[in-house]
């Protein structure tokens, strides 16, 4: 499913030159359940946005679903942020004012989703999260743990091919986040594909896969579990 190959990533700051990947080459298959680890510095970042296109590499190439990335242009690639990928983030990133429905169909209102097709789709992720009795609440009105399973279900709901979630239990405490982690087990199950960034090894040695990040480059690489493609039943 993913392809990189000798990714690097450069920025200037200043009249130095920082190198935040270094020749990066990995593959990530169709329903593996990966974590992305290292210190700060170590390019895990980096390498997230990346994978998300939110940022293009320097040099080197990169296939999502056998589309090679780096050739598009900006509005090709809003596109398959839309279609292709969902995000879950530590800080929920949920508006305020919405309720969890409202919440969880704002991406696809930018995908240009009908209005009856967008609300059952993200009536449907919102069931499949444990939530479908508090549609109707507004963050403020949800528990920490409530207001990530929101911010899954709307990275659910446009059906993507990928899951990339970026610290998403950093913000949780340990009982909430055995919920999460079990809700990304039972997503994974289901034969969903997740890339997951942590600082926490006990969250990445729930993944199947743990890629450790050191100065740019790819340090380790462990199969910590086989696991058994699934076709995913939420299509």
């Amino acid at each position: 499913m993913i392809t990189l190959s000798n990714i690097c990533k450069q920025y200037k700051v200043g009249d130095q030159i920082v190198r935040a990947l270094q020749g990066v080459s990995l593959t990530i298959h169709q329903n593996e359940l990966v974590a992305i680890t290292g210190a700060s510095g170590s390019g895990k970042s980096t390498m997230m946005n990346i994978l998300g296109c939110l940022d293009q590499p320097s040099s080197g190439c990169y296939s999502l679903d056998k589309i090679q990335i780096d050739s598009l242009d900006e509005n090709a690639i809003a596109t398959i942020r839309n279609t292709k990928l969902g995000f879950v983030f530590q800080s929920f990133h949920l508006l305020p004012k919405a309720s969890a429905l409202d919440n969880v169909m704002l991406p696809l209102v930018y995908g240009g989703i009908d209005p009856k097709t967008r609300k059952a789709r993200a009536q449907r992720a919102l069931d499949e999260v444990g939530l479908s009795d508090r549609m109707d609440h507004k963050p403020s009105e949800l528990s920490g743990g409530q207001r990530q399973r929101v911010a899954i279900a709307r990275a659910l709901a446009n059906e993507p091919t990928l899951i990339l979630a970026d610290e998403p239990t950093g913000n949780l405490d340990s009982e909430t986040t055995e919920d999460i982690l079990s809700l990304f087990e039972g997503l994974h199950a289901d034969g969903q594909t997740i890339v997951m960034v942590t600082h926490e090894s006990e969250v990445a040695n729930r993944c199947n896969r743990v890629i450790k990040m050191t100065d740019g480059q790819i340090e380790s690489d462990t199969l910590l579990a086989n696991f058994e493609p699934r076709v995913k039943y939420y299509a």
